[in-house]
């Protein structure tokens, strides 16, 4: 298994947008549980879960001293992109079950749009396609709007406060695993004193039986394994690959949300999902090119 890795790296983003797309409908196997519980049992079962990696892999210690180096007000920083951390992962599991489905989902279709138009303003150079995607991309914002009378605040929280999360942790330089155990390590204690003492009734459905024991902890296991193969696939990926086979969870989500999760899709939605999928293939065909520009320097690159 793990030589198929080595010789085939996208396995793992792949792997990693299934599991993702797993959580996205795990909240349906955990009924009676509602969408704020499931969200509670995940971060706790996610925080335990990160630790024992961080454990068995000797980079606790590592970690920890990453984190400690953090000086002046970048704590600060640090502490601001929790809350944003905390509500997207309740949003991701409150959502599905709660008819919010492809809202969630067209967020993060926007999402890398977004940070396109963020890298611009933050001085990266647009190429055609990419401004012919955000041009799309924009239409299909409208179309919708005409269409709704409103953009959901669902979509709009996925999209435009992700960005913030990403550009800050970048500009502060704190590594993935890190910045997982900080958001982790703030949010879980919380979510326990909430069960324990606002949400009893889920605090005992979860612990009710060992098979509702065994799905709780499923939660933490996946979410784990998710964001281990991911940050793995970013390794071992070039940037524009890694990019490209991203959106391959969005595109699971909204299938998801039409299908399992029971979302209803009207046909006067092309309009305004045909433009942003028009504009995600303005950004694959990019990746695609620049990829082939720069394959041979990436290729060396990866270990």
């Amino acid at each position: 298994m793990l030589i198929l890795f080595e010789k085939h790296p996208a396995l793992l983003a792949i792997i990693s947008n299934v599991l993702f797309g797993v959580l996205y409908i795990y909240g349906k196997w955990l009924a009676p549980l509602g969408g704020t519980s499931v969200f509670l049992w995940r971060m706790t079962m996610m925080w335990a879960g990160v630790i024992a990696v961080l454990c068995v892999s000797k980079k606790l210690s590592q970690t920890i001293k990453e984190l400690s180096a953090i000086q002046g007000k970048n704590w600060l920083y640090l502490l601001l992109t929790t809350p944003i951390f905390a509500s997207q992962l309740w949003l991701f599991m409150y959502a599905p079950l709660n008819g919010l489905g492809v809202q969630v989902s067209m967020g993060y279709f926007l999402f890398p749009l977004v940070m396109v138009v963020v890298g611009f303003f933050a001085g990266d150079k647009l190429s055609r396609l990419q401004k012919l995607a955000v041009v799309l991309a924009v239409g299909g914002v409208v179309l919708e709007f005409f269409r709704l009378g409103e953009i959901g605040v669902a979509t709009l929280w996925v999209c435009l406060t992700f960005p913030i999360y990403y550009v800050i942790r970048r500009r502060l330089g704190v590594s993935a695993w890190a910045g997982l155990l900080w958001d982790t390590t703030l949010i879980a204690p919380v979510c326990i004193a909430w069960l324990i003492f606002f949400d009893k009734e889920a605090l005992w459905i979860g612990l009710s039986t060992g098979v509702m024991f065994a799905k709780v902890m499923g939660l933490g296991i996946i979410s784990v394994l998710a964001l281990q193969t991911n940050l793995e696939a970013s390794r071992r990926l070039s940037h524009s690959i890694f990019g490209l086979l991203s959106y391959l969870e969005p595109a699971l989500l909204f299938l998801a949300a039409i299908t399992v999760l029971g979302g209803k899709f009207e046909f006067a939605m092309l309009g305004s999902f045909g433009l942003i999928w028009l504009a995600i293939g303005c950004l694959m065909i990019q990746g695609i090119y620049t990829q082939k520009r720069t394959q041979p320097s990436s290729q060396n690159a990866l270990p």
